[in-house]
């Protein structure tokens, strides 16, 4: 049936968060405009959407800079990007799609999503709860999964580092590595942190890089060095974590979350000899390099969740209204597990 000769959306707005000005250091309340404007009816083949979470991930910080990466980046007066989960409210004869089907998408930051389906992929919601599809089941999940496995490539033995380790994509890594033989330190902020990766995660041992010495730590933690440091922070951390590479170590660069707000220059790494020393490897991933693989991944991935060998957990709050607020948790640390935005 054609949905779209019925219009229950004819006379509502669409609230959504449109990119207004390019930020110099820490984004401000002007960087961003919330907005209503009309909804646009799908047409032929296309489906609107409804979105019920918004997935906020430091890989937004980077999206709004002018300059070169692995995607383009959002222009202004166009709305944020971002992942995003909802359900199909109106159809006008898409071929996959119907009415009440959960959607994953990369809609933005805004209520209502139109789309032809590209780049969308149908969940089942009453299997698994819609937040989990955007954090270990989402990009955090497919970029832990792909960056210790393919990149890191641990093995059973190996002595593994994670920085940011209570955040979405540190947790899984260290969890994953668990599954996989190694032992696993991890670096996180403040002891309720610490004591989750211990107590509820499985790692064999955590830093508090806010109250420890982060250079005696590693030498007590990591007294024989490491094989992996999956680095998610950059900057101290980073430079530190080099100085412990075993032979033939590797380092997964998958984030810089301390430098992306800089005014200055980005702390490089003074350390960065080790890699010679020890033959180490240093390689960047971005997780949009193995799409052809998500399926396989998830489906691993919430085998492992399923069966209780893996757990996350997620920050969720509430209203478009609250996304600035929301989104400075990713760089104050204020934050527990995979970030999220309900906005139905």
């Amino acid at each position: 049936m054609n949905s779209s000769k019925f219009s229950p959306q004819k006379n509502k707005m669409n609230k959504q968060l449109i990119l207004k000005k390019r930020p110099i250091g820490v984004p401000n309340k002007d960087t961003w405009s919330l907005e209503q404007n009309p909804i646009i009816k799908p047409k032929a083949g296309e489906v609107l959407i409804e979105h019920h979470y918004i997935s906020l991930d430091p890989a937004m910080r980077g999206w709004i800079m002018d300059r070169k990466s692995y995607i383009p980046p959002v222009e202004l007066g166009e709305v944020m990007r971002s992942g995003s989960i909802g359900k199909v409210i109106e159809s006008n004869n898409h071929p996959t799609f119907k009415v009440g089907d959960c959607i994953a998408n990369w809609g933005g930051v805004q209520q209502y999503f139109t789309t032809n389906g590209e780049n969308c992929f149908k969940v089942d919601d009453t299997l698994i709860p819609m937040p989990k599809y955007l954090g270990v089941l989402g990009m955090p999940g497919m970029t832990a999964y792909f960056g210790i496995l393919k990149v890191g490539k641990i093995k059973s033995g190996d002595i593994v580092l994670v920085s940011g380790a209570a955040g979405a994509v540190g947790s899984l890594v260290g969890q994953i590595a668990k599954l996989n033989g190694c032992t696993v330190i991890g670096i996180a902020g403040g002891k309720e942190k610490n004591d989750y990766l211990i107590n509820d995660l499985g790692f064999d041992h955590a830093i508090d890089y806010k109250s420890e010495n982060l250079m005696e730590s590693l030498a007590t933690k990591c007294p024989d060095g490491i094989d992996v440091y999956f680095d998610n922070v950059g900057g101290a951390i980073l430079d530190a974590a080099l100085t412990k590479l075993r032979f033939n170590a590797r380092v997964v660069i998958c984030g810089a979350i301390s430098q992306y707000n800089n005014k200055k220059d980005i702390v490089a790494p003074k350390n960065y000899l080790s890699l010679l020393v020890n033959r180490a490897t240093m390689q960047g991933m971005v997780v949009l390099d193995y799409v052809s693989e998500y399926q396989e991944a998830g489906l691993q991935m919430a085998t492992w969740m399923m069966e209780g060998k893996i757990k996350s957990r997620e920050d969720i709050y509430e209203g478009l209204d609250n996304f600035y607020e929301t989104f400075l948790r990713l760089f104050n640390g204020n934050k527990k597990g995979k970030l999220l935005l309900k906005i139905k």
